[in-house]
């Protein structure tokens, strides 16, 4: 009996994804685990195994089709000598009861080349699209070659042509790019996303904004010490940043300040047990934040190891989803960019995330009332205020300057 392979959710967020690559050919046997398909979300490339076995009969989806729905099938299997469908008889989000998605397993890089996605148009004039979807179309004056459909095979379908009315003469420049001086990128998965929950989170939780300047010089006369003192080779070898000391300093004030360890509901404020730092990455294609479990709890070198092993695998790739899923609280930091100061927008369901910038030479009043030089930064503390108040707030970034300058409460 053929069984049809959907598009799965690879995350609890997971709406559509792009079919990066397919591992297997039509006509090839097909054994329940043999990885089939490349499958590229908001912030990784995934493989996707078989669930059950058999011969990969037909393909539905190319491989570089972006915008497939999760639970869309992508593929059929049969058994070997049973007919082929010419194509699938389920639409998009209604899989028949007896399909099966495929499972998703360990993240993998992206594809060095990038597919293209399937063209809206095969061979001259001919046009793939839905009734619906001409219709649209022809009432609204579009021509039917300049719109790229996500539908299965590259077919044109209502969302496609209600996206280039709304875009009006954009989509046209974005059809046939360069134009005028301009190239147009295509939006990766990951901007996609990051663009839509970035507008989400402007658009719908009230920022305030709380900033502070910070001495850094005994962090720094610490650090130098811890540094010193570290093995030069070996397992126990480590080499701490500023950053890993701000991480476990965030960490130890939100165990102080356990009021902006917080994400708000429509019934109810959630205060976490746990202080899970997301920390902000910077990757080729946008943003991820890998997360440091428990880091309150964590020493500063177990923090400076697990920090480097996180951001080295999410350059390439290789997180697994609970790896960068959750987080109670989020900080960024662009201090090796020499930024002065910035303001970072919340990453929800978190109430908070703290931004970091540069230590800057500067001007300070001592203990005994006499001017100095010391090394400061400013940090600014969004926050969203349907949980957290302008007075918590202040007081949870008093309370961490207050570590960050008596630094040796992070080794104690």
């Amino acid at each position: 009996m053929a069984i049809e392979i959907l598009m799965p959710a690879l995350s609890p967020t997971m709406t559509e994804g792009k079919l990066a690559r397919w591992l297997k050919k039509e006509g090839e046997k097909i054994a329940s685990g043999d990885v089939i398909a490349e499958i590229e979300t908001d912030k990784a490339t995934m493989e996707v195994e078989a669930v059950d076995e058999g011969v990969l009969g037909r393909i539905f989806v190319p491989e570089g089709t972006e915008g497939v729905a999760v639970n869309t099938p992508i593929a059929v299997l049969v058994e070997e000598g049973e007919a082929v469908p010419e194509a699938s008889s389920a639409q998009p989000n209604e899989a028949p009861s007896s399909s099966k998605a495929a499972a998703p397993v360990t993240a993998m890089p992206a594809p060095l080349a990038a597919q293209t996605s399937a063209p809206a148009v095969n061979k001259g004039t001919r046009v793939f699209a839905s009734p619906l979807a001409k219709r649209i179309a022809k009432d609204a004056g579009l021509d039917l070659t300049t719109i790229k459909g996500t539908g299965p095979h590259g077919r044109i379908v209502k969302k496609d042509v209600e996206a280039a009315k709304s875009a009006g003469p954009a989509q046209a420049m974005a059809s046939a790019a360069p134009v005028g001086g301009t190239t147009a990128h295509p939006l990766s998965t990951m901007r996609k996303v990051i663009a839509r929950r970035l507008s989400e989170s402007k658009s719908t939780i009230p920022h305030f904004y709380v900033s502070v300047d910070v001495q850094l010089d005994a962090l720094l006369a610490l650090r130098t010490q811890l540094n010193a003192a570290s093995p030069e080779e070996g397992p126990d070898a480590f080499k701490l940043s500023v950053n890993d000391m701000l991480i476990k300093a965030a960490a130890v004030t939100l165990r102080r300040v356990k009021g902006v360890n917080v994400s708000f509901t429509d019934d109810a404020i959630l205060e976490y047990n746990d202080v899970d730092i997301s920390v902000a990455v910077s990757i080729p294609d946008g943003l991820i934040t890998p997360i440091i479990r428990q880091a309150d709890r964590k020493s500063l070198r177990e923090i400076s190891v697990e920090m480097k092993d996180l951001a080295k695998r999410a350059r390439a790739g290789k997180l697994k989803p609970e790896e960068f899923q959750g987080g109670s609280f989020s900080v960024s930091n662009m201090g090796m960019f020499g930024v002065s100061s910035f303001s970072a927008i919340i990453n929800p369901p978190q109430a908070a995330i703290l931004a970091i910038a540069a230590g800057e030479k500067r001007p300070v009043v001592k203990a005994d009332g006499s001017l100095g030089v010391g090394t400061v930064m400013t940090t600014t503390l969004s926050v969203d205020h349907r949980a957290i108040d302008g007075a918590l707030a202040a007081q949870w970034t008093k309370a961490f300057r207050d570590v960050v300058e008596n630094p040796i409460t992070l080794v104690i």
